[in-house]
């Protein structure tokens, strides 16, 4: 996911180069569809993993692959819309589910832990991506296609090396694909809905970091690295609060991340120059790195069956990708609307908190309640 985490580079870039005739919110579309997949798709990877283990990965190693080799021959909207909103989409959902349900096999206790130094991986690829592709587009002659080509080139060992080691360690399951009875759960539904409100704001900045720095000033160049910052930042925020979780409660750990995104996202229109961007784009990442981790161990809570897990986790955030639809296209149609991020900032911060809010709501239905360590 290092290089998906990397799209506020490309929607920066697009704006002025291949799509600049494109207004923003269009541009976003791309990347929007792009993260909407990727969660959207669980809903057939994480099943699939269920009943073939991890072999699901193997096609869509390949498919990732090629979706980054067409995305570097792309020059009209529709192109980009295809191959880097589509098939990168669809092939990170499959890859990614099954990975993070191979996890849940090995770990209990320490599930939060491991899940976070887990996903820690894709913020590691989104420190890599951003300052590769900002030196490669904006401080050489290699160009937009063999930029993304390179990128490619480093991904094949690491898909391959994936391919080898990811395992399943419990037998498959036989039952029937879906589960629709996993809806009937109520601390499921909740936590769905907490994790849809918290995506909608976290993608907000996100994706628009780098269109908002230089809108007020900053250097191209380092506005294509605040993504790296973010992502760098992400690191620990996925690692150390996946620590915390597992001690002070997963649910607890999941709100209180997500309260501080949503006040980091309302102040963002007040935060100003090179110094106050970067410092913004540290606090960020850290915060919003620990919902993508505290969501998915926070499902791992709902199943009886580890044997289900990937059918409840890709079930779930299929749901929950609504909100990458979402959240960035009318992020792009505000920030055209009003010419600025006010407006965005309330969009956003508000969907944050109520996300927030609902994980505290969602402790009612867990047997420790909503003062328990849970």
């Amino acid at each position: 996911m290092g290089y998906t985490n990397s799209f506020g580079v490309f929607q920066a870039y697009y704006m002025s180069h291949q799509l600049q005739h494109e207004t923003p919110d269009r541009i976003a579309w791309i990347g929007s569809l792009q993260n909407f997949l990727i969660f959207a798709s669980g809903a057939i990877g994480g099943p699939l993993f269920d009943r073939y283990g991890a072999k699901v990965m193997y096609p869509a190693s390949v498919l990732y692959a090629l979706a980054v080799m067409l995305t570097s021959l792309c020059t009209q909207y529709w192109h980009f819309m295809l191959a880097q909103g589509v098939l990168t989409g669809i092939a990170d959902g499959l890859l990614m589910f099954p990975a993070m349900s191979a996890m849940t096999h090995y770990f209990n206790k320490k599930r939060g832990a491991a899940m976070g130094l887990a996903i820690a991986g894709s913020s590691l690829g989104g420190v890599v991506f951003p300052i590769a592709l900002g030196k490669m587009l904006t401080e050489s002659d290699i160009g937009f296609g063999w930029s993304i080509r390179i990128c490619g080139f480093v991904m094949i060992p690491i898909l391959i090396f994936s391919c080898l080691t990811v395992k399943a360690r419990l037998p498959p399951r036989k039952t029937s694909f879906f589960l629709p009875s996993a809806f009937k759960n109520i601390l499921y539904d909740t936590l769905l809905a907490s994790i849809f409100c918290l995506l909608i704001g976290m993608f907000v900045p996100l994706i628009f970091i780098p269109t908002y720095a230089i809108q007020h000033g900053v250097d191209p160049t380092l506005a294509s690295y605040l993504v790296a910052i973010l992502n760098g930042a992400s690191v620990f925020g996925r690692i150390l609060p996946g620590i915390a979780a597992d001690r002070f409660g997963r649910l607890n750990v999941l709100a209180a991340m997500g309260a501080g995104t949503g006040v980091l996202v309302l102040v963002w229109p007040r935060v100003g120059g090179t110094a106050g961007i970067v410092v913004f784009s540290v606090f960020f990442g850290f915060t919003s790195g620990a919902i993508v981790s505290g969501a998915t161990v926070a499902l791992s809570m709902c199943p009886d069956s580890l044997e289900d897990m990937g059918t409840w986790m890709g079930q779930g955030m299929a749901i929950a990708s609504l909100a990458a639809l979402v959240g960035p296209p009318v992020t792009g149609a505000l920030v055209e609307r009003f010419g600025g991020f006010t407006e965005v900032s309330v969009f956003g911060g508000v969907f944050t908190l109520v996300g927030a809010a609902l994980a505290v709501v969602s402790k009612i239905r867990t047997p420790q309640g909503v003062w328990g360590r849970v």
